[in-house]
C-alpha cells in the first residue's frame, strides 16, 4: 500500500510540475510590439466592442459561456458550425465615430498545442468602410495569453471574476512576420494586398458572463500608392 501511496503522490506532483511549466514558461510569452508599429505607410485603426452586449449581433453554439446576443438570434448548434462564433459590431475610427461594419467569422483550430503555448482560432473578417470600401482580412488568433492572465485567474478568483489593465497582439498568422493577410474588395481598396494586426484590451472579465469590459482593435497597413497588389508583404 506505501508505495501505492507514493507513486500517487510522486504522479500528482509531476502532473502538477507540468501544469506549472505549461502556465509560467516564459518562452510562451508573446511580444507586444505590433509587427506593423514599425512601418512607414499609413496605418487605418478601427476599434470596437469585444462585449457580446455591445455587438449588433453575436452567436454561436447556445451553450457556451457567452450568450448570443440578441437574445432570439439564430444559434450555431448544427455540426458543422458548433464551433464557430459570428460577430456583426460596429468599428469606430481614432475619433470614437462609427466608420463601418464588421463581421466577424471564428472557429476553434485544430492545430491548437496548449503544450506550446498556442489556443488557436482561425478567423475572417468582412469589412465595409462607406468612405473607402470593403476588405477581407484572414487571421490565425492566439489567445493563450487572454486565458492565461485572465480567465484562469478570474477562476482561481474568490469573486469569479478579474480586473485589471491587459492589452495584447492576438494576431499570429498566417504570414511569416505573424501578421494578417488582408484583400482589398471593393472602393478605394479594390485589389489591395497587405497586412493587419488585431488586438485586445481588458478591464473586467466574469466566469459567469465572459469579457465584461473589453475593446478590440485592428490596425491595417495600406501600402503606398503604386504598391497595391504586388504582393510585397511579407507573407509566407
Amino acid at each position: 500500500m506505501k508505495y501505492l501511496i507514493s507513486a500517487t503522490i510522486g504522479t500528482l506532483f509531476g502532473v502538477a510540475a507540468c501544469l506549472s511549466l505549461v502556465y509560467y514558461n516564459p518562452l510562451h510569452t508573446q511580444d507586444d510590439l505590433s509587427p506593423l508599429a514599425v512601418t512607414d505607410n499609413q496605418i487605418i485603426s478601427l476599434n470596437y466592442s469585444a462585449v457580446a452586449d455591445d455587438t449588433l449581433l453575436y452567436t454561436n453554439d447556445g451553450a457556451s459561456q457567452v450568450d448570443p446576443y440578441p437574445a432570439k438570434v439564430q444559434e450555431l448548434w448544427e455540426s458543422p458550425i458548433r464551433l464557430t462564433t459570428v460577430m456583426v459590431t460596429r468599428l469606430l475610427d481614432s475619433r470614437n465615430e462609427v466608420a463601418g461594419l464588421g463581421i466577424k467569422f471564428l472557429s476553434d483550430s485544430e492545430r491548437t498545442s496548449v503544450l506550446n503555448g498556442e489556443l488557436l482560432v482561425d478567423s475572417v473578417w468582412h469589412i465595409v468602410l462607406p468612405d473607402r470600401g470593403s476588405l477581407f482580412i484572414e487571421q490565425t488568433e492566439n489567445y493563450w495569453a487572454y486565458v492565461r492572465d485572465i480567465v484562469i485567474p478570474a477562476y482561481w478568483s474568490s469573486g469569479d471574476s478579474w480586473r485589471g489593465l491587459w492589452r495584447h497582439n492576438i494576431t499570429a498568422g498566417p504570414t511569416a512576420l505573424a501578421t494578417a493577410r488582408v484583400a482589398g474588395a471593393s472602393g478605394q481598396l479594390a485589389g489591395v494586398d497587405t497586412e493587419a494586426v488585431e488586438a485586445l484590451a481588458a478591464r473586467a472579465y466574469s466566469v459567469e458572463q465572459g469579457p465584461v469590459a473589453m475593446q478590440g482593435e485592428l490596425s491595417i497597413e495600406l501600402p503606398r500608392a503604386g504598391e497595391a497588389g504586388d504582393g510585397s508583404t511579407g507573407q509566407d
